[in-house]
């Protein structure tokens, strides 16, 4: 009797044991099964908002970006309005620096009110018949992914281009090639441009430099307390080719918008570096005089948020963006206006872009107030 017992007993422990292993065997089965590719919030917000395009949008994936192991991140580019060649155009660009998500954010906003009015606005659809607009909203996913400011091979997009300074540029800041493990990596010298930055410059090829008029904006933040719009050159500071026209759309814009919190200045101004992607997209551009290309960086001041939520100091995400949901809410309608008003001017170039003796006039004024 006893020794049933022990059998009845050993039996019952080894379906207990047979039930645990199965359990384990399901769960470990089940959080496998839970293992999806890597998503970005942004990217995310972007899928949705193509989702329920109207025809009026086109969208494709213009590269791949593959992380370390293995998974994938598109880079997507959204097109609205006239493609004819004459029409004038404008771009679109954010998240180039993984670190700042607010680029990003700030044109996925600004492209989700234009999409959420094409169902309804005439205006609007008026404007597009004259207007091209390209978007390629997060250039660096992999690097947001990575909460990093360099794409994942550890290269600095805005340090990539075969564009060289041409005068002494400061330690690190303005890009070296020496190791990928430090900050501002230009990359290794006579290679190929990063799959990112080829990316950026073959949609500009294509949508903007081709144009009799064209502009960019290219979303950034982390420099300073104040929002500053920055024009070419980082690479010198000698004044560049469109400095009349640049002035011109700054009167045009502080006229429209009189109590507006921008700064426009050249970035060398600041400071210079090596491989600024816009300053040789603008060369470029320059190859055909009789076209004009406007390259602007709008760089977000974020120490306006560290200044309200000093507890972001503790935080790498928080030097680069806001925290608070109703401080990024703030910054997302306070960009509103400008990107809505670089839309118009690029529309109406002919109205306001300086010609013959208003040029010379217009290149005269901005030698004085951001050269002398």
């Amino acid at each position: 009797m006893t020794a049933t017992l022990h059998c009845t007993l050993r039996a019952a422990g080894a379906a207990r044991a047979g039930r645990r292993a199965l359990d384990y065997a399901q769960s470990v089965q089940h959080r496998h099964a839970a293992v999806k590719p890597p998503t970005l919030p942004e990217l995310v917000q972007l899928e949705r908002l193509l989702e329920a395009r109207s025809p009026h949008v086109d969208a494709r994936v213009a590269a791949e970006v593959r992380l370390p192991g293995g998974q994938t991140f598109p880079l997507y580019v959204i097109a609205l309005g006239n493609p004819a060649p004459e029409t004038p155009a404008i771009g679109f660009f954010g998240g180039v620096h993984g670190l700042e998500r607010i680029g990003a954010d700030v044109v996925i906003a600004f492209l989700h009110h234009l999409v959420m009015r094409l169902s309804w606005d005439a205006m609007l659809h008026r404007q597009l018949e004259h207007l091209r607009l390209v978007f390629m909203p997060v250039v660096n996913p992999g690097g947001m992914w990575q909460g990093t400011r360099a794409n994942p091979r550890g290269v600095d997009l805005m340090r990539n281009a075969p564009v060289d300074a041409v005068e002494a540029v400061a330690p690190l800041v303005g890009g070296q090639r020496v190791s990928a493990r430090l900050p501002w990596y230009r990359g290794v010298a006579q290679a190929a441009m990063e799959l990112e930055s080829r990316a950026v410059c073959d949609l500009a090829a294509a949508e903007l430099l081709a144009r009799p008029f064209s502009l960019a904006l290219d979303c950034h933040s982390g420099f300073g307390a104040r929002d500053r719009i920055w024009f070419p050159y980082a690479h010198t500071r000698a004044p560049f080719a469109h400095l009349a026209e640049m002035h011109a759309l700054q009167e045009v814009f502080t006229g429209c918008h009189h109590h507006h919190p921008y700064l426009f200045e050249p970035q060398s101004r600041q400071y210079l570096a090596h491989g600024d992607l816009w300053d040789f997209l603008h060369l470029r551009a320059c190859a055909t005089p009789e076209r004009v290309f406007l390259p602007l960086t709008l760089e977000m001041g974020s120490w306006l948020w560290v200044k309200k939520n000093p507890r972001q100091l503790f935080s790498r995400d928080g030097l680069f963006n806001p925290l608070i949901a109703h401080r990024q809410q703030r910054v997302l309608r306070r960009h509103l206006p400008l990107l809505d008003f670089l839309c118009r001017a690029t529309c109406s170039y002919a109205g306001w872009l300086p010609r013959d003796g208003a040029r010379v006039a217009h290149h005269a004024r901005a030698l004085d107030a951001w050269y002398r």
